[in-house]
């Protein structure tokens, strides 16, 4: 191994909020470096949600996030000649990004008026276990599940 590994890098908590989950998950919402506006965006849609649910908009957040993490994905491996699909462990910092940029992703793809809305709406229904968001956790354990037979593999 001849790379250092990367300094993690220290993340503010937010505003509002006073959490670095919600940093990083605007971190990954924001484009061509326009944080505010990002911000703007995340907590328009809390608001959103505060209006429709009357539920406490960051525990609605996190019950969210909490029903994306995926536990296993697949790896491709080459093992002679064959590639094949094996399932691993997810390490929790993964975990929690590949969660975020799921729901981040899926909330773009939605039909809606405004960003804000859309954020709102997939995370109320990821919030309840459903959404495009949730479905892409399920069939990624639903591919580690069909390859279960090639978990010896696993390096």
């Amino acid at each position: 191994m001849r790379k250092r590994k990367p300094k993690i890098r220290v993340i503010q908590p937010d505003p509002r909020y006073k959490d670095t989950m919600v940093t990083q998950f605007v971190n990954n919402l924001m484009w061509q470096g326009k944080k505010s506006t990002a911000f703007q965006l995340f907590y328009n849609a809390m608001d959103i949600i505060q209006e429709r649910t009357g539920e406490d908009p960051h525990e609605t957040w996190e019950k969210a996030l909490s029903n994306v993490y995926p536990a296993v994905e697949v790896r491709s491996k080459r093992i002679g000649g064959a590639t094949f699909q094996i399932p691993t462990d997810i390490r929790s910092s993964r975990k929690i990004s590949m969660g975020m940029k799921w729901l981040i992703k899926y909330s773009r793809a939605r039909s809606g008026k405004g960003f804000a809305e859309k954020l709102a709406a997939e995370i109320i229904a990821a919030s309840k276990g459903e959404g495009a968001s949730v479905k892409k956790r399920e069939d990624t354990h639903r591919m580690a599940e069909a390859n279960k037979a090639f978990a010896h593999f696993r390096a």
